[in-house]
């Protein structure tokens, strides 16, 4: 866990304005739809910070920021990829190929999508939904 929660001004100069203004629209997405708790961390060897969503011990998803670089995580379980795989065809082809190229662990299918723009925040929420239904409507 962090001491320190980034401010605006830390993560513009981490990320620059335009990725911020990336970031900080999916997560008002996210937290549209989610009642959601979030932790901020270090981001491990990769990523400078963590901002992980989350509600009673279960993880929704998380942000990453790195320098010049945003990142969202979800990580499907057995459930999940079934689910996700019944429908596979009708999902863009960045997210199938996001799917198939990302490493399934035992604890689940860990997919990282560097975000530049606003074109998959549909799909992302799509996935969020595969792993949980929207508590604020």
């Amino acid at each position: 866990m962090l001491d320190i929660i980034p401010n605006k001004e830390e993560l513009v100069s981490l990320v620059g304005t335009s990725l911020y203004d990336v970031w900080k629209e999916f997560s008002t997405i996210i937290e549209k739809h989610y009642d959601m708790n979030f932790l901020w961390n270090t981001g491990g060897k990769l990523w400078k910070y963590e901002k992980k969503y989350s509600r009673g011990g279960k993880t929704l998803c998380a942000l990453y920021a790195r320098k010049n670089c945003i990142g969202f995580m979800v990580i499907f379980g057995k459930k999940e990829r079934l689910k996700f795989e019944e429908t596979k065809e009708q999902w863009s082809k960045e997210i199938q190929e996001q799917y198939d190229a990302s490493q399934t662990y035992h604890d689940g299918k860990w997919m990282m999508f560097e975000l530049t723009d606003a074109s998959l925040f549909d799909d992302f929420i799509s996935l969020l939904k595969i792993k949980r239904k929207p508590n604020r409507k």
